[in-house]
């Protein structure tokens, strides 16, 4: 079954991030269990908003774009919960890499 997109769009320079589950298997074959792995800190992007508002009122878009997987840390943003989907409001400052 497909993920419905949610109906939610970011404000100004901040972006909506689906987290990336991490591998839960160690190289020698042992399941990490749910309370022993970290947060994951890659994500799609799958909602941006219009840019930065800068000083003289003119904005500046943003560099990542709908579909970028991308690098974030560990505790960066806000966790919203949309349905069955949790998300992550993040400000572009908070993405330290696009993954190609």
């Amino acid at each position: 079954m497909a993920k419905k997109k949610p109906n939610i769009r970011p404000l100004h320079d901040r972006i909506l991030v689906e987290r990336q589950e991490e591998d839960r298997t160690s190289t020698g074959g042992i399941v990490i269990p749910d309370t022993a792995t970290e947060k994951p800190i890659r994500g799609n992007v799958i909602a941006v908003g219009n840019g930065r508002i800068l000083e003289d009122g003119a904005v500046r878009g943003l560099d990542v774009k709908v579909g970028d997987k991308v690098l974030f840390g560990k505790f960066a943003g806000t966790e919203v919960k949309l349905g069955d989907q949790e998300l992550l409001v993040l400000r572009e400052d908070d993405v330290m890499a696009v993954i190609d």
